[in-house]
C-alpha cells in the first residue's frame, strides 16, 4: 500500500472536491482519496505508488492544478 499527499489549488466548493476525488479515484490501483477543501490537501492511498504525471493529469482533468 502506498500513500501520496499533494496540494491542489482552485477548489472552492464541495463540487470541486467531488470532481478531484472522482478523477483521482479512476487511476489504476487507487483505493481511497481524501480531500480537505480548506487547505487543498489531497491524500491518496493506492496499491502501488502513483507517478507525479498520473496525479497531475487526473487533477488537470478535473479542472484544477497541483501546487508545486
Amino acid at each position: 500500500m502506498a500513500s501520496t499527499t499533494i496540494t491542489v489549488s482552485g477548489m472552492t466548493c464541495g463540487h470541486c472536491v467531488s470532481s478531484v476525488k472522482e478523477e483521482i479515484g479512476e487511476l489504476p490501483g487507487v483505493t481511497d482519496v481524501r480531500v480537505d477543501l480548506q487547505s487543498g490537501r489531497v491524500e491518496v492511498d493506492s496499491e502501488t505508488p502513483l507517478t507525479d504525471v498520473q496525479l497531475r493529469g487526473a487533477v488537470a482533468e478535473a479542472g484544477y492544478e497541483v501546487v508545486a
